[in-house]
């Protein structure tokens, strides 16, 4: 038995070896030239698609930087700042931009009116600025809610450089007429429920073109403005009939609040002056009526004792005053 297994094994030993060893040396199965072709056309497809898919993932996310043409992006639906392109730090600060590129991306979403537009929720002086260079707009889109659009616009400027209080004023009235929930404000505007109440009251109350022309006034604070809304209820007078504009114009911003404010003030009328005179003309005395209040002056080279003789006989003459005698004083006639 041992003998034919041992020549069973010799027999089949060549066959295993052979075999072995073909399968060793042997070469690839080699591709014709058109169907490696469009192997590697189907896999490029498909990294594409993949790529794309990645960025769209990316940009839902507000992960991912990417490049607009700025004619491409319109300013959010609701502005917040009066001047946001002004002539001097404007031009500053596109120069900073031309020199140095764009360091801060803008926020954008797809603009809910077309598709093929963005809308920006914050960045608009860098837009503004990018869109004179001639220059993409590095931004960051993502899909708001006007609610989240204002809220980020709003926190944006709190962390730059503050709004003053008719710019907050007007901003939250605007919003509101938008149909924008007051809590959503608040947010926007870090601010109380009551001073919210109180912001868009003063904004209301006032005509929105003479916000315009007069500006942020960055000086000027919430009482002022109350005082100014309620000069303007109190006199029916359009404000353009009683401000010079033409001079308004040539001012700053807070100069041109100062104007408005004293052109719509009630003017104070001038103090009443009451001459006495002696019987050769000579002024003696003056008495000066303005504000409720009375003010006698007496020129003493012409009437020297005449102050002394008041102050002895004054409470006298007071008392009689209070006695309501029809006699009235006699001033004697020098």
């Amino acid at each position: 038995m041992n003998k034919r297994r041992d020549a069973l094994k010799a027999m089949m030993t060549p066959i295993n070896d052979a075999s072995h060893t073909e399968h060793r040396h042997a070469k690839p199965t080699q591709k014709s030239g058109s169907l490696k072709a469009m192997g590697l056309s189907l896999q490029s497809l498909s990294e594409d698609a993949d790529e794309a898919q990645a960025l769209r993932d990316q940009i839902a996310s507000g992960e991912h930087i990417v490049q607009i043409e700025a004619s491409l992006i319109d300013g959010s639906f609701v502005r917040d700042r009066l001047d946001d392109v002004d002539a001097g730090d404007f031009n500053e600060f596109k120069a900073s931009i031309e020199e140095h590129g764009q360091q801060v991306p803008i926020l954008v979403r797809p603009n809910p009116l077309d598709e093929r537009r963005y809308q920006v929720a914050y960045g608009h002086r860098r837009l503004a600025a990018l869109r004179a260079i001639g220059r993409p707009v590095k931004a960051i889109v993502r899909n708001l809610s006007d609610e989240e659009l204002i809220v980020a616009q709003g926190k944006e400027n709190l962390e730059r450089k503050d709004l003053s209080f008719i710019e907050r004023a007007l901003f939250a009235a605007k919003l509101e007429a938008h149909g924008i929930d007051r809590n959503a404000l608040m947010a926007a505007l870090a601010v109380h429920k009551g001073n919210l109440s109180t912001m868009i009251a003063v904004a209301n109350s006032l005509p929105e073109d003479l916000i315009q022309i007069i500006g942020p006034a960055p000086k000027v604070g919430r009482p002022r403005w109350e005082q100014l809304s309620q000069l303007l209820q109190k006199d029916n007078t359009p404000w353009r009939d009683r401000v010079d504009v033409e001079r308004l114009l040539r001012l700053d911003s807070d100069a041109r609040f100062a104007l408005v404010l004293k052109s719509l003030s009630p003017r104070k009328s001038g103090p009443s002056i009451h001459p006495l005179k002696s019987k050769e003309g000579l002024s003696y005395a003056q008495i000066e009526q303005a504000n409720g209040k009375t003010k006698l002056t007496i020129d003493e080279t012409l009437a020297p004792e005449f102050g002394n003789y008041l102050i002895t006989h004054l409470p006298e003459i007071y008392a009689a005053f209070l006695r309501g005698e029809k006699s009235e004083p006699r001033i004697r006639e020098l």
